[in-house]
């Protein structure tokens, strides 16, 4: 897995001119964030991007950026929070509650045109369930990788957690420790590496099914409108359930 760290403005800019000259256009955006508390009361380190057909995952430093992270203009006059907003680009996130959360109550961002490939899991599933799935048994499941490859990713990403993870001795902190340990990028890369081949995954269930792929889509949306709310809480049992209605 190839990785770029971006925590300078040049880096920025020229992410943003990347994004825009795409050979796909629009290019889908896999996303994902990690921070301390992530959400409205902790604070963003890395955002994660992977845009194909660049096989490149993106790690945009948002902890040394801050603003200049989303803020910064390409040649183009085009902010990386202009891309984020904009309903040109699909952004497809795994349960984009708390990364919402946290991108519009840090930064004022308020995404558009979003995937929730959790949700198409629990809408897509042959058996009805009342509990969304974890992005772990997902990739289990459905990304079409074999049991070996399943477990080295699981392998990689339980390297990641035993650094931060309070229960096994770990602390949050180590998001924001630079240099970057890389077990902790390879944690980052390995969250949005497989999220295109589950999005195709449920795709292909959702043909035919018209109404319930706008249903979906509804949902995300409710999601990200949830999550701006001022009563939003990203933590608790409750962030297990899914939606009602929708299976």
């Amino acid at each position: 897995m190839s990785t770029i760290l971006i925590d300078s403005e040049e880096g920025v800019r020229h992410l943003i001119e990347e994004i825009e000259s795409s050979s796909l256009q629009p290019p889908f955006l896999f996303m994902d964030l990690e921070g301390i508390y992530l959400g409205r009361l902790g604070s963003i380190s890395i955002l994660q991007l992977l845009v194909p057909p660049n096989p490149v995952v993106r790690l945009l430093d948002v902890h040394v950026l801050q603003r200049l992270a989303f803020e910064t203009k390409s040649t183009t006059g085009t902010t990386f929070k202009d891309i984020l907003e904009s309903d040109r680009y699909p952004k497809a996130f795994f349960d984009l509650r708390n990364d919402s959360d946290a991108l519009y109550s840090q930064f004022g961002i308020r995404l558009q045109s979003v995937i929730d490939i959790q949700l198409l899991e629990f809408g897509t599933r042959m058996v009805p369930g009342r509990f969304l799935k974890s992005l772990a048994k997902s990739i289990e499941e459905d990304s079409g990788i074999n049991y070996y490859e399943v477990r080295e990713w699981q392998a990689g990403k339980e390297a990641g957690y035993m650094l931060f993870d309070p229960l096994k001795g770990g602390s949050y902190d180590v998001f924001n420790h630079r240099p970057l340990d890389e077990a902790i990028v390879d944690y980052c890369t390995r969250d949005v590496v497989l999220l295109p081949a589950l999005l195709q995954a449920y795709a292909r269930r959702l043909r035919g099914w018209e109404n319930l792929a706008i249903n979906l889509q509804l949902e995300a949306e409710k999601r990200v409108s949830l999550s701006q709310s001022a009563t939003y809480n990203g933590k608790g049992q409750h962030m297990a359930q899914g939606p009602k209605g929708i299976q």
